[in-house]
């Protein structure tokens, strides 16, 4: 398959810069895959699809301040004698670095995308506020750097206190404090992603009591987003792209009442990638991991009965997984009559549920 065939056009005052003051006054277009149509509803209404027997299965991964801002330090030897040089340091050029993951180890060390990036090598050191440094310790493939922190100190604290919310390229603002609540779920617990799974930003609690007061249940699964969930697909095929890795959990409770529910909910494609990864691999079971599953067309869901997802950019692993699942001539035409109806587009957007 040519990449080319997942492809919209979007006028760009379409692109949602702002939340709604009201999480749950988004737009929501219902697609019927059985009937092969679409009605436009609003996300309030979700609790009249749902009933006994379904499973609302949330990404309960929480986001951190994962972007960064600092300068580069560079080395001047000054020699004052012959076996004993002074140096001094200067700060130069402004760097940006985008936590993906810690990796293993003492968690001092991370993936992360630091722009410029051609110009920061290996041995590198990055400084930031409040005496936080880094390293640049190795290059990835795809442009990826291996940072090492260089502190006694809780890193999350420190992150808290200097990083940004990591908004999208295509917010065209700056990260604002009110950011820091809003892009973020009102169940998110486990710290860990560096972009919100945007289908539950939508939720309130009054919401998820009525999909409760509609008999079904609901249950968490954590997938921290990270490179593999909003990296650019680099294959012209899309059968020759891959993923980057991500983490996920399912605790034994959740897989519980997931194995007894009707149908699955899925609350994102990053849920519905967890589940897809887990019954891949066996049955639904606890299970922790990392997972680098990629949905496409074709694709043979094991688990996923519904899914609630946002829209999503074109040529993007997101919009196959969602054209995997509703098929690819309905999700498009779906998607032009988004953009025909004047939806909002993106993370903070409007959403689409998918029966």
């Amino acid at each position: 398959m040519d990449l080319a065939a997942f492809d919209y056009h979007l006028p760009e005052e379409l692109i949602a810069q702002e939340p709604l003051a009201d999480r749950a006054a988004s737009r929501m277009l219902v697609l019927d895959r059985a009937a092969g149509r679409w009605e436009d509803r609003q996300f309030r209404d979700l609790p009249q699809f749902l009933g006994p027997g379904d499973c609302l299965v949330l990404n309960d991964s929480r986001v951190f301040p994962a972007r960064l801002f600092g300068h580069r330090a560079g080395l001047r030897a000054l020699p004052i004698g012959k076996n004993n040089p002074k140096r001094s340091e200067h700060l130069s050029g402004r760097v940006e670095v985008l936590l993906l993951r810690p990796l293993a180890g003492d968690g001092q060390e991370w993936e992360a995308l630091v722009r410029p990036g051609r110009k920061m090598r290996s041995g590198e050191r990055i400084r930031f506020e409040d005496g936080l440094e880094c390293e640049i310790v190795s290059h990835g493939e795809y442009g990826q750097r291996t940072v090492r922190f260089h502190t006694d100190g809780d890193l999350f604290a420190a992150f808290d206190k200097i990083g940004h919310v990591p908004l999208p390229p295509y917010i065209k603002r700056a990260d604002e404090p009110a950011d820091r609540e809003r892009y973020q779920t009102v169940f998110a617990r486990e710290r860990g992603s560096v972009a919100a799974p945007t289908a539950g930003l939508h939720f309130t609690p009054q919401i998820l009591d009525e999909c409760r007061a509609q008999g079904a249940s609901i249950t968490r699964v954590t997938l921290h987003v990270g490179l593999g969930t909003f990296q650019p697909l680099h294959a012209v095929e899309v059968e020759q792209a891959r993923l980057h890795a991500e983490r996920y959990r399912i605790a034994a409770e959740d897989a519980a009442m997931m194995r007894a529910a009707r149908r699955l909910v899925a609350v994102g494609t990053t849920s519905v990638r967890t589940i897809e990864s887990v019954l891949r691999d066996g049955s639904l079971d606890a299970r922790e991991g990392e997972t680098d599953i990629f949905i496409y067309p074709g694709f043979v869901f094991r688990g996923t009965g519904a899914m609630l997802t946002n829209f999503h950019l074109p040529r993007t692993s997101l919009l196959l997984l969602v054209c995997a699942f509703a098929g690819t001539e309905l999700a498009l035409a779906a998607y032009r009559h988004a953009v025909a109806e004047r939806y909002r587009f993106y993370s903070y957007g409007d959403c689409m549920l998918i029966v």
